[in-house]
């Protein structure tokens, strides 16, 4: 059986890509807002959901975090990433979003 782990979304960002260096990597992590039509009582109402997203670049590659700012409309490629820590003696699973690739769709 195939699995898959991927995800695409079209997303506006909230905020500029904080960005953290590191020797040879750098990171950006940014929150997107995206936005669904439901029916409540025969009125159409928006619903926007706000989730945190990161990228990884190698440093000679980090020019790739420009687009990132905040308004930015986006469609986003990714994959889940699985990871687990511990805090205060307590074992946590969490899932983060990790985008691959990015592009304006309207440029």
């Amino acid at each position: 059986m195939n699995t898959f782990n991927d995800f695409q979304i079209t997303a506006r960002l909230t905020a500029d890509a904080k960005i953290t260096k590191f020797q040879n990597t750098s990171v950006a992590r940014f929150g997107v807002a995206v936005t669904r039509t439901e029916n409540v009582n025969g009125e159409e109402k928006k619903v926007v959901g706000f989730m945190n997203l990161e990228a990884w670049r190698k440093n000679e590659k980090v020019s790739d975090f420009d687009s990132l700012k905040k308004g930015q409309y986006l469609f986003i490629h990714g994959v889940f990433k699985p990871v687990e820590y511990e805090k205060d003696g307590v074992k946590h699973h969490v899932i983060i979003l990790t985008a691959s690739s990015w592009e304006a769709p309207f440029d």
